[in-house]
């Protein structure tokens, strides 16, 4: 069987010319927020010594991964709302396909290895120095990038061996798995095995052991005291969210046979373009530390006022926010 589909077109959010037109303007909107958010954040971690540590190490690199997994899609579709050609080409499809694939799990497991972070600065403060050391942090973030493209790339080859004779129309934002599964002129069921042991398996192996993670640390927190659970709290409050936001639609897409709903599109934006632009302002909002930083090193300064203290450089132990309330629990508790 031969494959004589040289290009392919993309459906998009809707046929509606009015609706196209608001969220061309919504849609813009959120990627230049999310550009905006994710860069300031990349900028502030690189440029103050208060957030040195491998927390805002593993924060900064979420930051650059959002940024260009949103880039793979947001772009061609914020353009397809504005023009009537939203053809793409076979080959443009495919690397489409990849680089989602490749972004979106490198993020699953930067997300899984920050609350592993965490597990360790909470329920471990005294070994975290020797645990969570830089060379091991380095190799947990190959590790992930490593993983993100076997995963990327069993997933692309495991589409491009399919045989694509017509229709060509993706029901679709962009080149995703099951709407292609769909368009293949073969007998797809294996092919979803395979998608929902890879895609589904690692996002809810993932999801698993960071409901794990986090509910040793809640239990841990018995024997705190109050003000030691609400800082604890309070730093976990914001990874919990983007956990929840990032992995339910994903569990929802992947961890299904190879069908393809109506809701699809929609689920899909909310780990592409919205838990994205939002990972910046959540991390940013909930945590004190990034807010000074922010405020230190860019509204000051775009307000003309660049009259700043020297930053001192804190230990990983006496970070306020995420490593100084272990030590701080240990106390009280005694």
């Amino acid at each position: 069987m031969g494959n004589n589909v040289t290009e392919f077109i993309l459906m998009g959010l809707s046929q509606n010319k009015e609706v196209q037109q608001l969220c061309f303007i919504l849609f813009l909107l959120f990627y230049v927020i999310l550009m905006t958010g994710n860069f300031l954040i990349i900028m502030t971690v690189l440029r103050s010594p208060n957030l040195s540590c491998l927390m805002y190490f593993f924060l900064s690199f979420l930051s650059f991964v959002d940024i260009c997994y949103s880039s793979v899609t947001a772009p061609k579709l914020i353009i397809d709302f504005q023009v009537k050609d939203t053809r793409i080409s076979f080959v443009g499809c495919m690397l489409q396909l990849f680089f989602s694939r490749l972004f979106g799990c490198t993020e699953i497991f930067i997300l899984t290895v920050m609350a592993y972070d965490r597990h360790v600065a909470i329920c471990k403060p005294r070994h975290y120095l020797t645990i969570m050391d830089w060379k091991f942090c380095s190799l947990l973030l190959v590790f992930c990038w490593r993983a993100g493209f076997v995963h990327a790339f069993v997933q692309t080859m495991l589409t491009v061996q399919l045989p694509f004779r017509g229709p060509n129309l993706i029901d679709h934002y962009f080149c995703d798995v099951h709407p292609l599964l769909k368009l293949a002129c073969t007998d797809t069921y294996v092919a979803g095995l395979v998608v929902v042991a890879n895609s589904g398996m690692i996002s809810l192996s993932c999801f698993v052991i960071l409901v794990g993670s986090y509910t040793v640390i809640l239990l841990s927190f018995k024997t705190c005291s109050s003000e030691g659970r609400r800082k604890a709290l309070s730093t976990c409050a914001s990874h919990i969210i983007v956990v929840i936001l990032f992995f339910v639609p994903c569990l929802f897409m992947y961890l299904r046979p190879s069908t393809t709903f109506p809701e699809d599109k929609i689920v899909a934006v909310f780990y592409t373009i919205i838990t994205p632009m939002l990972n910046p302002l959540v991390y940013t909002l909930r945590n004190m530390e990034v807010k000074n930083a922010v405020k230190r090193l860019w509204i000051k300064r775009l307000l003309g006022r660049n009259k700043r203290d020297p930053d001192r450089k804190f230990s990983v132990l006496e970070q306020p926010q995420l490593y100084q309330f272990p030590k701080m629990v240990a106390e009280n508790s005694q």
